[in-house]
C-alpha cells in the first residue's frame, strides 16, 4: 500500500482522531497512489497512524478511514460503517411518524464524504470525497442490501466535488426512477419532495426539529418566512394555528410546490402570500411601508463557503438580522440560522447582538437550535455542527 508521510509536529490532530489531512501537513508521498485509493498515514518518525482515501486536487489531501491498523478499507468496513449508521437512526427507522431521515452524516458516521438520505421508499446519496468515490459501488450495493428502497438516485451536484477533481454528477443509480415529486411524512405534516432537483438532495431534512419547535411560537401570529424553499416552516406554522404567513423566496417553483404543501395539508391556501424576489429587498420595502410581524424566520443559504469569504458572510448575516428585528413587533419572535460552518456558534451570537444594538431593540436568547438529531456530530469532528439557530424576543 502507498503511504504519506508528515511533517514534524503534524501528527497532533490524528492524536485527537480528527479524520483531516491538509495538504501542507504532508511531507512526502511515497509509491503511486491514485485517488481515491488507500494509503497508510506515517509521522515524521515513521510511525502508524491512520489509513485514509488520497485526494491529490484537494487541499484536504487524505481523508481517514481508520485509526484501527489492523482495520483494512475493504467492503467489511463499509459494512459495518452503514450498519451502524442504521442502528443508530433505529428509533426514527420505528416509529410511524416519519420515513424522512439522513441515514449516513458523511465524517460524523465514520465515512467521509458520504451523504445519505431516505425519502418514503426512495434513498438519495452524495458523493463528496475521492475515497466514497472510488467505492461508490460497494456502497451501492451495500445499500441495496441494508435498506429496503424502491430504488437509489445520485446527488452529487456539488461544487465541493470540483475540489475534489471531479465533476458533477446526477441520475439513477439502481432500482426505479423516482416520480417528479416524493410524498413524505414528517409527523403531522406531509411534504412534497423534488429528490432530482431540489436543494441539497431535496429537502431540508436537518430543520425538522426546528419546524416543530416554530409550530411551538406561531399560534394566532402573522409569519414572515424568508428564504423559504418549499414552506416547510410555513406549513408547521399554519398547522399550529398562525393567522397568516407570507414566503419570500427567489424561485418561483420552490414557491409553487410551497403552496401545494399547503394545500397537501388541508390548511388554507388564502392565509399565505407568496413573494417572489430577493429577500434583503423585499424586506427593506417592508421596513419603509412600516409593515410588522409577530414571528420571523431566517433560513439563508450558506453565505460562507470559504474563509476569504468570511467577513462578507457576516456583513450578510448581519444585514438580514437588522431588517427582521426592525420589522417584529415588540415581544415578537426571530428564529435566525446559519449553515455557514465557518461561522461558529459565538460568532453568530455576536452577529445577532450587533445587529439587534444598531436596531436600537432589545433582545433575549430563549433558547439555541441545531441540526436534527439524525445529522450527528462526531466529537472529534466539531466541523460536523454546521447548523445553528437561535430564538429571539425581541423588545
Amino acid at each position: 500500500m502507498a503511504s504519506i508521510t508528515l511533517k514534524a509536529q503534524r501528527e497532533k490532530s490524528l492524536l485527537r482522531r480528527h479524520p483531516w489531512i491538509f495538504s501542507g501537513a504532508i511531507a512526502k508521498v511515497h509509491g503511486s497512489p491514485h485517488t481515491g485509493e488507500s494509503v497508510d498515514i506515517l509521522g515524521a518518525d515513521g510511525k502508524w497512524y491512520g489509513r485514509g482515501a488520497f485526494s491529490p486536487h484537494s487541499q484536504i489531501t487524505v481523508r481517514v478511514w481508520t485509526f484501527n491498523r489492523e482495520e483494512e478499507v475493504s467492503p467489511a468496513l463499509f459494512r459495518s460503517r452503514l450498519l451502524r449508521a442504521v442502528e443508530s437512526r433505529r428509533y426514527l427507522l420505528g416509529k410511524n411518524d416519519t420515513d424522512a431521515y439522513r441515514l449516513v452524516n458523511s465524517e460524523s458516521d465514520g465515512i467521509p464524504g458520504l451523504i445519505v438520505d431516505h425519502y418514503g421508499d426512495f434513498i438519495v446519496c452524495q458523493f463528496l470525497s475521492a475515497g466514497t468515490e472510488f467505492w461508490k459501488q460497494t456502497i451501492i450495493n451495500q445499500l441495496t442490501e441494508l435498506i429496503p428502497n424502491t430504488g437509489i438516485y445520485e446527488r452529487s451536484d456539488v461544487s465541493v466535488r470540483k475540489k475534489e477533481g471531479m465533476p458533477e454528477h446526477t441520475g439513477l443509480l439502481t432500482g426505479q426512477e423516482p416520480p417528479e415529486l416524493v410524498e413524505i411524512r414528517e409527523g403531522p405534516y406531509r411534504f412534497l419532495v423534488d429528490i432530482r432537483h431540489g436543494h441539497k438532495t431535496g429537502f431540508y431534512l436537518d430543520q425538522r426539529d426546528n419546524r416543530a419547535i416554530v409550530a411551538e411560537y406561531a399560534r394566532n401570529t402573522e409569519v414572515l418566512n424568508c428564504f423559504s424553499y418549499t414552506g416547510g416552516f410555513t406549513v408547521a406554522a399554519l398547522k399550529a394555528g398562525a393567522s397568516s404567513a407570507i414566503n419570500i423566496e427567489s424561485s418561483a417553483e420552490a414557491l409553487e410546490l410551497g403552496l401545494r404543501n399547503v394545500k397537501l395539508n388541508g390548511l388554507d391556501e388564502a392565509k399565505v402570500n407568496n413573494m417572489e424576489g430577493d429577500v434583503f429587498t423585499i424586506m427593506r420595502q417592508y421596513r419603509d411601508a412600516g409593515r410588522r410581524f409577530d414571528t420571523i424566520v431566517l433560513d439563508p443559504p450558506k453565505f460562507a463557503g470559504s474563509r476569504g469569504q468570511l467577513m462578507r458572510a457576516c456583513r450578510g448575516y448581519k444585514d438580514i438580522n437588522l431588517l427582521a428585528i426592525k420589522l417584529l413587533r415588540p415581544g415578537g419572535i426571530l428564529f435566525t440560522f446559519s449553515c455557514s460552518g465557518l461561522v461558529d456558534k459565538e460568532l453568530f451570537q455576536k452577529i445577532v447582538a450587533d445587529a439587534s444594538l444598531d436596531a436600537g431593540r432589545e433582545a433575549q436568547i430563549i433558547r439555541w437550535l441545531s441540526q436534527a438529531t439524525d445529522h450527528p456530530t462526531s466529537l472529534n469532528f466539531p466541523e460536523g455542527s454546521y447548523l445553528k439557530g437561535l430564538v429571539c424576543r425581541i423588545w
